[in-house]
Formats: structure tokens, C-alpha cells, sequence
């Protein structure tokens, strides 16, 4: 039988790139979706159409009344959560003389303090025997030019994992992080289409010479939300195609 049939998976930021292909992995697989993302909601009517049973919550993880009512609504539509995916974040390079504090504060009220109260308003909600996975970023796993306030804030998620490991880990539920390298999403169009140079030199310092596809960071997933990781708790899977593991050819 299907795992995860009529299991219950929350994805946040789960309208576009990694997050829309998270979710359709679990569409894939029979799971009951609730996708929250701060985008327009055409944007998230249409996305839930073309799946099976979805519910979309416009949101923005920075404002904590979103994401109590993500969660008393999805406990309204299909009752407790298996699966939670803290896949919403941002980013942004700037020169470090260049951070300002509306800079600062953007990227960290996203990417660290949201994610922390992703998972801990999820707590009550989540049952036990549940998975719970954060998106980092192998960025914060070497250091990177311009990318201090980011890659600051994706370790801090990875730390977030551990802990919440640690916390969580008794009431039976099991945390982990994944951290993605380079994938071929939206974010990265732009940049092929103007700086085709620049992509081409991503690709020669990842050793398995390619952008890895969102498909492949969500199989990753998938495998860290079933029972064949049980055994795994508070690990920070690197998916970067070995770029932060293997010194550059």
C-alpha cells in the first residue's frame, strides 16, 4: 500500500522551484496537500487544481497569525499533520559594506525566525510518528562571497534540525534538514538568460557537472518523510551533486 495515502503533508513555500516539486512528489504518492505560500491566489487556485486533494492558505511565514491559522485550517480540512515540510525562504546577496538593516531583517525574519515558528505553532498539530523536514542550503556549508546574511541564516536551520531533534524526538516526532546546491528553478532564469557565462562556471565547480533537478531534491524528501528513514534524526542531507564535498576538479 501507498505510504502515503491520505497522509496529511504541509508544505510552506510550496508554490514554485524545490517546494512546487515537493509537492507534487506527494501528489504523486496519494498525500493529502496543504500548500501555504505568500504569492497572489491564482497562483495557488490553479496549483491546487491539477492535484488530487489540495488546499491552498495564502501566507506569510513572518507573521505569526498566518501560521496559526495554517494550522487551524488544515486541522479544519483534513485533521492533524504527518508530514511538514519548513520549505519557505528567501535569498539575497549584497557586499557586506552594503548590508543594511531592512536587508538584515528581511532575510532573517524569513528564513530564521519563520522557520522557527513553522515548526514550533506546528508542534499541537503534528502526530506522533510524524516527519518533519527544513530546507537549509549547502551555501552555508563553504564560504561564499557576498552570501554572509544568508548563509548565515541556513545554518542556522541546519542547528534548528539538530535542536528540534532534540526537543521533539520524545513526543515521536522526527526532525531533519535537507540542504539543496544548485537547482535548476525559476530563481536561476534570469541568470541564464543574461549572464549565460556565469552559469556555465556553477556548473564546473560541482563535480557531477549539472544543476540538480527539483524532482531529485524532492525524492530526497520523500525518503526523509517515510518509515525508510526511521532511524535518521537531526541529520542535514547535503544534495549538491558533491560541490561542498569534493575539492574542485
Amino acid at each position: 500500500m501507498n505510504e502515503f495515502f491520505n497522509k496529511v503533508v504541509v508544505v510552506t513555500g510550496g508554490n514554485s522551484g524545490i517546494g512546487e516539486a515537493i509537492v507534487d512528489k506527494f501528489n504523486e504518492h496519494d498525500a493529502k496537500i496543504v500548500i501555504f505560500d505568500r504569492t497572489d491566489l491564482n497562483k495557488l487556485q490553479t496549483q491546487c487544481q491539477v492535484l488530487k486533494q489540495a488546499i491552498f492558505i495564502q501566507g506569510d511565514i513572518r507573521n505569526l497569525t498566518d501560521i496559526e491559522k495554517l494550522y487551524k485550517e488544515t486541522e479544519k480540512v483534513f485533521g492533524k499533520i504527518d508530514v511538514l515540510i519548513a520549505n519557505a525562504g528567501i535569498g539575497g546577496k549584497r557586499v557586506i559594506d552594503e548590508v543594511d538593516e531592512n536587508f538584515f531583517d528581511d532575510i532573517v525574519d524569513t528564513n530564521f525566525k519563520g522557520v522557527y515558528f513553522t515548526i514550533q505553532r506546528a508542534i499541537q498539530y503534528l502526530k506522533k510518528g510524524s516527519s518533519v523536514i527544513l530546507t537549509s542550503s549547502a551555501a552555508h556549508h563553504v564560504g561564499l562571497r557576498n552570501d554572509s546574511v544568508y548563509s548565515s541564516t541556513k545554518a542556522a536551520i541546519s542547528a534548528l534540525a539538530r535542536n528540534f531533534a532534540a526537543d521533539l524526538i520524545e513526543r515521536g516526532i522526527r526532525v531533519n534538514a535537507i540542504s539543496p546546491g544548485y537547482t535548476d528553478t525559476p530563481i536561476f532564469d534570469k541568470i541564464k538568460n543574461h549572464y549565460p557565462e556565469k552559469i556555465e562556471e556553477f556548473i564546473n565547480n560541482i563535480p557531477v557537472g549539472r544543476f540538480a533537478n527539483p524532482s531529485e531534491i524532492a525524492e530526497a524528501v520523500l525518503f526523509l518523510a517515510s518509515a525508510r528513514s526511521s532511524y535518521i534524526v537531526g541529520t542535514d542531507l547535503v544534495i549538491d551533486g558533491g560541490a561542498t564535498t569534493i575539492y574542485p576538479l
